[in-house]
């Protein structure tokens, strides 16, 4: 059974009711729900599910797309899970966390677009989208701290013109989503805002992370 993905239709909402499909120890799946698990480098959600701590949120796959989410839960070893298969729970997420991914989600796509506006189209390494930070890693031969700067002038500039973000379903797999703003389009599944003024300021800063790759970290200034 498909797990239906709250989360993609309202990226706002903090709580909301759901039906328990499957328990495996302390593992359980949901038919709906609002907390985002771990991907495309955003982490999972903070929050509790029948007002028990979720330890972990992993998505399960076929071989074409994410079909199930499982959430792992924190029970004490002495007791047994006290769900049962089609009971109703309710789900609450950590609202300040939810609002700082959403910010932080769009805003790192954002810098990515500028960086390459000004360096040329580079290899992307890796990224990650946290509570407190996002960083962007990449191959990069030199230094950015001459460019940066004006980086980060053009991105907040970009932010506070309040440009509207659409974030939809793939027309041929309705599991797959996909993130615009203006002209800059990106396959993503993450949760976003509706516009970059939502995201206020941000400040960036470059980090070495080994020869030639360059890292820049992203956080929320406001």
């Amino acid at each position: 059974m498909t797990t239906q993905k709250i989360f993609w239709e309202n990226p706002y909402l903090i709580e909301c009711k759901a039906t328990v499909t499957s328990i495996k120890g302390n593992k359980i799946k949901l038919d709906q729900t609002i907390f985002f698990a771990f991907s495309g480098g955003q982490e999972s959600d903070q929050g509790t599910i029948g007002g028990i701590n979720v330890i972990s949120a992993v998505k399960q796959r076929d071989k074409e797309s994410i079909i199930d989410i499982e959430y792992e839960l924190e029970y004490e070893l002495e007791h047994e899970p006290h769900f049962i298969v089609g009971e109703q729970v309710d789900v609450k997420i950590n609202k300040e966390r939810r609002e700082k991914l959403r910010k932080l989600h769009s805003a790192t796509h954002i810098v990515y677009y500028f960086v390459m506006e000004t360096l040329g189209r580079l290899k992307i390494i890796g990224s990650n989208i946290a509570e407190e930070k996002a960083r962007i890693d990449f191959l990069y031969g030199k230094p950015l701290n001459d460019v940066l700067p004006d980086i980060q002038s053009n991105v907040n500039r970009f932010l506070q013109e309040n440009h509207a973000i659409i974030t939809k379903e793939d027309e041929q797999k309705p599991d797959l989503r996909g993130w615009t703003c203006e002209e800059w389009k990106m396959p993503c599944g993450g949760t976003h805002p509706k516009s970059t003024g939502e995201i206020g300021n941000l400040e960036l800063q470059r980090k070495n992370i080994g020869s030639g790759k360059e890292r820049i970290e992203i956080r929320l200034m406001s």
